[in-house]
């Protein structure tokens, strides 16, 4: 093959010089139950044009966002994006730029992810930010994790209206961490009491607002609570775009924020990648995870970027790192800060409004339907409804309609009997009065 050029020779002399006889016996270390007797039974290989056609065929049976009227959200929302944000994002110095290592050299890098840490820590109410995580998940892993190195505690609190994902992937971080998670069940009612399972012992409280059933709560008695007890307040934000709206995590006393950053400059693209937002106290700001981009003053006098923080543990004793996460999503980053940039302050108020007052136009007419009920006093764009029946054989119903209705809570807890007849709605400023319309119509006649 033109892309393999070595030859048997070289294989050869390659094996000879590490000392073994074969490619196979270089897999001696892994257990014979784990190493596969036969090929997989998978198409051979094929041409470029074959492939083309075959990716295609699986491509035609997905039903995407942009081809019905969509009412998904549960983390990832469907906004519009504006053109110019691809095309900047696509310059060839910002789509095949590295990690800012050398900031003689990056200057652009580090000044759009300054820029983009200080929109963060604005839209947070935060006083500080890092230049992007992986994801609003690991974002919400990292900043336990952090939580237990400031208190020197090893117990965390979970909301029940944290999203589930976010719930997992701490978990998976904490098991290996010794930190010991209170999760608690899930919260469609909206109204557990966090302040109650706060102790001495606590590291952390972390909840979502809104929630992932939608539920907007003001979080000011629950800020006071953790500091009584020296724990720490994380709040996640799972809808970017509600922080156009409801008041920032910061003003309600949160001492960590983290977030989910695809709302805005970037596309569902069927899961990712997207980027996470964190957020944090200054008193914080040696054990904040990532990498921070800091304004400075070159030899001359200029105005010029570096990376202010950035632990080098992360790369060679990671044992003492404050993360695992070694650079960030960064075009992704750029994508939210052009878009963020074009909306301005007044801009992103609007788009927000925009999206609440779309929600509040939908749960009016779903909430008309005989046997529909909304679960939510208060929300944002994003709400959960009590269907009469299972929601996840009403959602296949509709997709029959072209219509993406929302999300069964079965999906994330299949075992949960009480939740089967719940379903997640979301409307952004994307969906039409007659998408709406559409959607009530439909689900009436369903149900």
């Amino acid at each position: 093959m033109r892309y393999l050029p070595l030859t048997d020779a070289d294989r050869r002399d390659m094996l000879a010089k590490i000392g073994v006889t074969s490619i196979d016996a270089l897999y001696d270390d892994v257990p014979k139950r784990a190493r596969l007797s036969k090929p997989v039974d998978l198409p051979d290989h094929q041409g470029e044009l074959e492939v083309e056609r075959a990716i295609a065929a699986l491509a035609a049976k997905n039903l995407n966002a942009g081809q019905a009227a969509c009412f998904l959200g549960g983390g990832a929302y469907r906004h519009h994006v504006p053109a110019a944000v691809d095309h900047l994002i696509q310059r060839g110095e910002f789509l095949t730029s590295y990690t800012p290592y050398q900031p003689e050299v990056t200057q652009g890098t580090l000044q759009y992810l300054f820029e983009f840490q200080t929109q963060v820590a604005l839209i947070t109410g935060m006083d500080v930010a890092n230049a992007s995580m992986y994801d609003g998940a690991t974002s919400a892993a990292e900043a336990v994790m952090m939580a237990t190195r400031v208190t020197r505690r090893t117990r965390a609190v979970v909301s029940g209206g944290l999203h589930p994902h976010y719930g997992e992937i701490t978990a998976t971080h904490a098991r290996f961490l010794e930190i010991d998670l209170d999760l608690a069940p899930p919260d469609p009612e909206g109204n557990e009491d966090l302040i109650a399972r706060i102790d001495g012992a606590t590291a952390c409280v972390i909840v979502q607002n809104p929630s992932f059933f939608g539920h907007l709560r003001d979080l000011r008695k629950l800020s006071a609570a953790c500091r009584e007890k020296g724990a720490l307040l994380i709040v996640a934000v799972g809808e970017t775009v509600s922080l156009g709206a409801v008041e920032s995590p910061g003003a309600m006393g949160a001492d960590i924020v983290v977030a989910e950053g695809q709302s805005i400059g970037n596309a569902l693209g069927f899961g990712g990648p997207y980027l996470g937002l964190f957020a944090a106290r200054d008193k914080y700001v040696r054990q904040m995870p990532g990498r921070l981009v800091g304004e400075t003053l070159d030899v001359d006098g200029r105005r010029g970027w570096v990376l202010t923080l950035a632990t080098r543990e992360q790369h060679i004793r990671r044992e003492k790192a404050t993360s695992n996460i070694c650079t960030n999503s960064g075009l992704c980053a750029l994508a939210f800060t052009i878009h963020l940039a074009l909306l301005g302050e007044e801009g992103f108020r609007r788009l927000a409004a925009l999206n609440h007052a779309a929600a509040v136009q939908l749960a009016e007419r779903l909430s008309a339907i005989k046997g529909v009920t909304v679960l939510n006093d208060a929300f944002f764009n994003e709400f959960t409804i009590k269907l009469p029946r299972p929601a996840a054989g009403v959602v296949d119903r509709l997709v029959e309609r072209n219509i993406l209705g929302g999300i069964p809570a079965s999906r994330f807890w299949p075992d949960e009997p009480a939740l089967a007849n719940l379903l997640i709605v979301t409307a952004t400023e994307t969906n039409t009065v007659a998408e709406m319309d559409a959607f009530a119509t439909a689900l009436g006649e369903i149900l």
